[in-house]
């Protein structure tokens, strides 16, 4: 055997390194998975907290269910859409005959008066809803 052969024997053969791709996919991946659902929220609410919460998982209803948004200022938003609030029953009940099986979430800003969210839960139950979801946060750094 020649010199000339065992040196091209012994020369490294290119690999192609895939962990840094990798890498970065599976960041990217996390990134996205935080991202798209803070995302989907369109109307921006700071929701109340609750110390107590049902240990059960969200109701799966719930993303098969319209939702009513309202801001500190009293503003409404059916799924992410502005309302008026002279037209928020009309379109409830044309919204509830369309699909009368649909829940309806409400969700309230923190600032927003009791009796605002009141009113419209008993429009909602008086429209014949099958159930009306109140959505807040579990209250975080708090054991019970």
């Amino acid at each position: 055997m020649s010199a000339k052969t065992r040196a091209a024997r012994r020369k490294a053969k290119p690999v192609m390194n895939v962990t840094p791709l990798v890498d970065v996919v599976l960041v990217l991946l996390i990134i996205f998975m935080v991202v798209i659902p803070a995302m989907d929220e369109k109307v921006r609410l700071t929701i109340p907290s609750i110390t107590q919460a049902d240990e059960r998982t969200q109701d799966v209803t719930e993303q098969h269910a319209y939702t009513l948004a309202v801001t500190s200022s009293g503003a409404l938003h059916l799924d992410s859409r502005p309302v008026n609030s002279a037209d928020l029953e009309p379109l409830l009940r044309a919204a509830h005959r369309a699909a009368p099986n649909k829940k309806l979430v409400l969700r309230g800003d923190v600032n927003l008066r009791y009796g605002a969210v009141r009113r419209l839960y008993a429009t909602a139950q008086r429209i014949g809803f099958p159930g009306v979801l109140l959505r807040v946060n579990k209250r975080q750094g708090e054991e019970t």
